[in-house]
């Protein structure tokens, strides 16, 4: 029987500036590893034998109503902020419409170097796809929001990591959507009110059809933000590069690198090798979520309307504190969230403020003197530097 993925691409008819249009690149003898098959049931994928789903999903063969491309993204990366990253090594292969009525993402990882890969060969190797296979369906039978895994297909081609050659793979990733904070502050980073808006109306619709502005936005994508670190804290579950292209606003965990669960419970764990200064331990993720949210309100600054001030006198993206010492300029909110204009407080910022942050409420967009003590609040429970000590023996 015929593989039949029931397509409906919807960000591939966004503007040129939010992606770019590729194929995967071939291998040279894909072979299936393991296929969801109830996954698959679940977003209508019917048909196909093993040699089919692994040349689909190795890339191969591009089923009938892909449109593959390769999303762009900025992002704060261990507190610095790159401004252009993107899928280096991943396609969206295209949306269907499950068996729920869900729109969800079907996107390949491992297929090839793209504009965004950044010297990168593009590829992935069998540990890393196994792994995210793993952990990722180990998190959805545990209830916590996750993307899933629909397929892993071996390559039958090498990769080279550090280590030397290593057997090289290709998963296959299903996704609520992969609208990442990076992808807010790409546009924001770049002035581009008009693709910063389509984006704001892309996500509403997507996602939050009952949203009002882009303050109840942020409220909305707060309270599954902070229902999702929860989660994690309560399985004992470490992201490890807990950084903003790596934080999906639909609430969903995402991008499974050096990820782990807590053996034993020590608070400090780093499991990331390149956290070395355990910015992102596993006490320090609620925290690290704030931080997160708070370059999202940033980038939603941007497309809010104001009568007061235009967008050239809108505020710089922010700055982050190094991680290494506390520094006097980094003591109040502010900085962090580039809110206030200028650096003279909350009273006169933008139309966002932080008064909601833990009770998931709803934020109020009338600046206050109430809205700067909200923010010094939120600042004194942020510690800085977030930095921990490395536990001895956590693995790299």
């Amino acid at each position: 029987m015929k593989l039949s993925i029931p397509f409906d691409n919807s960000y591939a008819r966004l503007p040129a500036p939010f992606h770019t249009r590729q194929a995967a690149a071939p291998v040279r003898a894909p072979r299936l590893i393991r296929f969801n098959a109830a996954l698959a049931c679940e977003l209508g994928i019917t048909g196909g034998d093993d040699a089919t789903l692994a040349r689909v999903f190795s890339g191969n063969e591009p089923p009938e109503g892909a449109a593959p491309l390769a999303q762009v993204y900025a992002g704060h990366q261990f507190g610095g902020f790159s401004p252009r990253l993107g899928d280096g090594r991943a396609l969206l292969l295209g949306e269907v419409v499950d068996r729920a009525g869900h729109r969800r993402d079907i996107q390949l990882k491992g297929s090839g170097p793209t504009p965004y890969s950044r010297m990168g060969d593009g590829r992935a190797w069998l540990g890393p796809v196994l792994r995210e296979y793993v952990v990722s369906e180990a998190m959805h039978a545990l209830g916590i929001p996750t993307t899933r895994a629909l397929a892993a297909v071996a390559t039958g081609e090498q990769v080279w990591r550090e280590a030397g050659a290593l057997p090289g793979a290709v998963l296959t990733r299903v996704a609520a959507s992969h609208i990442r904070v990076g992808t807010f502050q790409y546009f924001a980073a770049r002035r581009d009110p008009a693709s910063l808006r389509a984006l704001y109306d892309y996500t509403v619709a997507r996602h939050y059809s009952h949203v009002e502005d882009p303050a109840h936005l942020l409220s909305e994508v707060i309270g599954r933000q902070a229902r999702l670190v929860a989660g994690w804290l309560s399985v004992g579950f470490i992201h490890g590069v807990m950084n903003t292209d790596n934080t999906a606003v639909s609430g969903e965990t995402i991008d499974y690198g050096p990820c782990a669960f807590l053996d034993t419970y020590h608070p400090q764990t780093v499991y990331s090798s390149i956290d070395a200064h355990g910015r992102y331990a596993y006490d320090n993720q609620a925290h690290v979520i704030v931080w997160n949210m708070a370059q999202f309100a940033t980038a939603l600054c941007r497309s809010c309307p104001s009568r007061r001030r235009r967008w050239k006198s809108s505020p710089p993206l922010s700055t982050p504190c190094p991680t290494g010492s506390r520094p006097n300029g980094c003591a109040p909110f502010a900085p962090r969230s580039a809110l206030s204009h200028r650096g003279r407080g909350m009273a006169r910022s933008w139309a966002i403020c932080w008064r909601v942050w833990p009770r998931g409420g709803r934020i109020s967009p009338t600046p206050s003197a109430r809205s700067s003590r909200a923010a010094r609040a939120t600042s004194s429970s942020i510690r800085w530097p977030l930095t921990h000590g490395r536990q001895a023996g956590a693995r790299g």
